[in-house]
């Protein structure tokens, strides 16, 4: 009967580590598995998973060509087709109505490209433009603003979206009484001369 007082491990579940050096009684003593004396038995004799024996490497035999630019930007690219086919004219072309409109679905610079015609006057905002995509929108009397790379689609939005809270006014209400006297209510030098002599 299985209980908490002879529950354990599967059998071979749990294996000791092997130590070395511990005396001959162990079978791991004197030479600690390592063997009599060569370079495997040496410390830092181990030759990298790229060793082949001292042949020309594989790594070494392939050409390499190019480079990768660090400096790259990478971009989500739309055409002047389908801003004519999903957009209507008049209409203001945000990065988050192409968002809306699933022609940009990652949080990358967006890039508007002059494949295709476009017919309706639309004001584009982007963070690059091609020049034909650029002549193409102005020519069918839309308009084009370019965005910094710092720009995101969220910024968009909370810019066009907040308006500003009117501040709550300071002034007194005619109705409600001022904690200062005005400067008619309050006595002149004068008053205060008489009333003293009196």
């Amino acid at each position: 009967m299985l209980t908490l007082s002879n529950i354990g491990p599967k059998k071979g579940a749990k294996k000791k580590r092997k130590r070395v050096g511990r005396g001959p009684g162990s079978g791991h003593g004197k030479t600690s598995t390592r063997g009599h004396k060569g370079q495997k038995a040496r410390s830092g004799g181990a030759k990298g998973p790229g060793f082949e024996g001292g042949q020309m490497p594989l790594y070494r035999r392939l050409p390499k060509r190019g480079f990768k630019n660090p400096f790259r930007i990478e971009y989500e690219v739309v055409n002047l087709d389908q801003l004519e086919q999903k957009f209507s004219e008049g209409e203001v072309v945000t990065i988050a109505a192409l968002k809306e409109k699933r022609l940009v679905r990652r949080d990358l610079p967006v890039k508007i490209l002059g494949r295709g015609e476009l017919t309706k006057k639309l004001t584009v905002e982007a963070h690059a433009f091609s020049e034909k995509a650029k002549k193409a929108i102005e020519s069918a009397g839309g308009s084009v603003k370019i965005l910094s790379l710092k720009e995101t689609p969220s910024e968009d939005e909370a810019s066009s979206t907040s308006t500003p809270e009117a501040s709550p006014s300071t002034e007194p209400s005619p109705d409600q009484p001022s904690e200062f006297p005005s400067e008619q209510e309050q006595p002149s030098a004068e008053d205060t001369e008489s009333k003293g002599e009196s």
